[in-house]
Parts: C-alpha cells; structure tokens; sequence
C-alpha cells in the first residue's frame, strides 16, 4: 500500500493527546501537525496554545507545520451579524485549509483535535471535514475522539501542559467569563 501519511490540524496540545496516540495506533508512517487557528482571541492565548502545541510536538517527537497567519480580523469579519453560525464557519474556515495543506504536502488524510472535545459541535466538524474532503479530493479521517478526552486531559494535566478554559474565539471567552444572568 505504500507510505500512509495524515496531516492532524491542532487547536492546542492537550487535545492532541489521545489523537496522536490513536493515529500511532492505526499505524499512519507520517503523521504531521498542523497549527493554524487565528479565531482564537486574544492574542496572547493563540500564542500560549501555540507554545505548548510546540512543546508537546517536540516531546513526542512529532513534526509540525505552524501557521503563523494571525488573520484575526478575517475571522470577525466573517462571523459579524452571524454570530449563531460562528462555529460552523470557524470549523470550515480551519478545515478548508487544512485539506488545501494535506492537497500540497499529498498527504492521504487529513484530521483534527477539535473531534476529541465533548464540547465542540461535532456533528457540525464531521460535516465541515467532509465537505473540505470533498472539495480538496483528501480523505478526511473522520474519529471520534472523545473517548479519550478524559484521560488525555489528565495526562496533560500532570505533565503541565497549559491548559485553556475556552473554546478559543471571543464569544466563547465571554460565555466563559461573564456571569450568567439570572
């Protein structure tokens, strides 16, 4: 069958625990990470989980594309006065251009971390993968990773990996923080 190789789009180093150990598992001869995320917010967040994707990368010994586009003001602008679809343009715009990677780099799959969160909309990534694999002519790996959410997330705590305490964008930073009202 030849050389296999997938192309896993990160959001952060925590969640690529159990995918990265999952894709070894299924025997892939190059799996590569990917970085590109500029919906997170604010910038010295993007930059924190970029650390640390680095930081994991490099123990586990995984090599890694980082994208350093901070195109922050694209992603607003495209998600302003649509803000109920903010999720589904953030999935599309991350996964489009993970497959346009994977289409260069000719790699046979692609995935994403984001499926391994039980916070995520993952019906909508499973969609937004698809569609990208359609439209690029890459397999999108589809998994769900969420089995190993918890056990990563200890890893991961234990081994002092930052952890973040939202989803990335500037909306899911206020539903965080804000205080809920009454």
């Amino acid at each position: 069958m030849g050389i296999r190789k997938i192309l896993m789009h990160a959001c952060c180093g925590p969640c690529a625990i159990y995918p990265l150990e999952y894709l070894r598992s299924e025997n892939f001869d190059i799996i590569m990470g990917y970085f590109y995320n500029p919906n997170i917010h604010p910038f010295t967040e993007w930059q924190k989980r970029k650390q640390n994707f680095q930081k994991f990368a490099e123990s586990e010994k995984m090599k890694v594309i980082i994208d350093e586009n901070y195109d922050l003001e694209a992603f607003l602008q495209n998600i302003v006065h649509r803000e109920s679809k903010r999720c589904w343009y953030c999935y599309t715009m991350r996964l489009f251009h993970t497959a346009s990677i994977a289409k260069r780099g000719k790699f046979d799959a692609f995935t994403t971390t984001l499926l391994v969160s039980p916070f995520q909309k993952h019906e909508l990534i499973k969609k937004a993968g698809e569609i990208a694999a359609s439209k690029y002519g890459v397999e999108f790996y589809y998994v769900d990773f969420r089995s190993g959410f918890k056990e990563a997330y200890k890893k991961a705590k234990a081994t002092g990996h930052y952890l973040q305490q939202y989803c990335g964008c500037i909306y899911s930073e206020r539903d965080r923080y804000m205080p809920k009202k009454q």
